[in-house]
């Protein structure tokens, strides 16, 4: 999996008015623990932070906190109910020779027979949610979903790769394929003849 540097600045534990005049100065507080270590209170810069926040990757991030640095993932993201900045961000301290949580991207790859057939294509999940070392973890997670024919669907229970633990509900539907009134009519008038 793909790594990305983040600096902070540590900081220490304020009221509500020190927090808020962070945010004007354009930083997001963070909070760092987990993994044995006691936790961390910093801050980052707000748009440094949107190129973790608004992408569908997923990454280990090496936060450069002063002299150290640490392994972490994200672990809840609070925003702005209306303005949609962050406004907070927990991460948690990740080692190598630990299994990591995180939520993987999946990339979907070949035409399925049953789209070729007439059918509608529907994708319902964009992520699934695995544990593996972090040497591991893989940045996206291919599926073929060539044979998907006419109202079938792929579910999560249905992957397998190799080094990973899927975490994610086994029911979930990933996509489906669904028959369209165009193609039922199409076979209605097929059979009449």
């Amino acid at each position: 999996m793909k790594h990305f540097e983040l600096k902070g600045q540590l900081r220490q534990t304020g009221n509500k008015a020190a927090v808020k005049e962070l945010r004007r100065q354009g930083l997001v507080p963070c909070n760092l623990y987990g993994g044995g270590i006691e936790n961390v209170l910093f801050t980052v810069d707000a748009k440094e932070l949107k190129a973790i926040t608004d992408t569908p990757k997923s990454y280990i991030i090496d936060l450069v906190l002063g002299n150290k640095k640490y392994y972490a993932v994200i672990h809840e993201l609070q925003f702005h109910p209306v303005k949609d900045n962050c406004l907070h961000v927990d991460f948690l301290a990740v080692s190598e020779d630990r299994p990591i949580a995180i939520n993987v991207p999946l990339k979907l790859s070949g035409h399925p027979v049953g789209v070729q057939a007439g059918g509608k294509f529907t994708q319902l999940l964009r992520k699934v949610r695995v544990s593996a070392l972090m040497n591991d973890l893989p940045d996206e997670l291919e599926v073929d979903i060539t044979p998907l024919g006419l109202d079938k669907r792929l579910t999560v229970g249905e992957l397998h790769f190799d080094n990973l633990t899927i975490l994610s509900q086994k029911t979930a539907i990933i996509c489906s394929v669904k028959t369209t009134r165009a193609t039922q009519a199409a076979a209605a008038a097929e059979v009449a003849k």
